[in-house]
């Protein structure tokens, strides 16, 4: 891994964390901090383009099973949509 794929990870981390609202920011934050670490170049592509998109919008395509603009559907907003958050205990 490159040093610009380092802070690139780490950048879109940190935007994944603190998305705006504390549902989305569990979620999102979540997934990325779980699959940040083994993601392709092309994945990390995908996960950018979905993290420019609106928050209340970027959570409803991820658990309302609302479609996404086709650009934006892939791999990774797949794999978001099957992400399960660990219970708090």
């Amino acid at each position: 891994m490159t040093e610009e794929t380092d802070v690139r990870r780490k950048r879109l981390l940190y935007i994944a964390t603190y998305r705006g609202f504390k549902e989305a920011d569990l979620l999102i934050g979540g997934f990325a901090k779980a699959n940040i670490p083994s993601m392709s170049e092309n994945e990390l592509d995908q996960f950018e383009a979905l993290l420019q998109q609106n928050d209340r919008e970027l959570y409803a395509w991820a658990t309302e099973g609302i479609k996404a603009p086709p650009e934006l559907e892939g791999s990774v907003l797949d794999a978001l949509r099957e992400f399960k958050i660990a219970p708090f205990k």
